[in-house]
C-alpha cells in the first residue's frame, strides 16, 4: 500500500496492562477526507498523537 500523504502501520500501543492499539494500518491520500469515529477511551487520540510523533 502506498500513499502520498500518509501511510501509517502500528503494531500495538500498551499503557501498562492496557492494549489500547493492536495492528492498525491505512493511508491517506491528498485530497481524502477521514474522520476517526469511536467511543471514549478507544484510542482516536492516542491515534492522533502517534501521527504527530508525540
Amino acid at each position: 500500500m502506498s500513499h502520498d500523504l500518509l501511510d501509517l502501520a502500528v503494531a500495538a500501543k500498551d499503557f501498562q496492562s492496557l492494549s489500547v492499539i493492536k495492528n492498525v494500518r491505512f493511508g491517506i491520500d491528498p485530497g481524502e477526507i477521514v474522520s476517526l469515529v469511536g467511543p471514549s477511551g478507544c484510542g482516536k487520540s492516542t491515534l492522533l498523537r502517534i501521527i504527530a510523533g508525540l
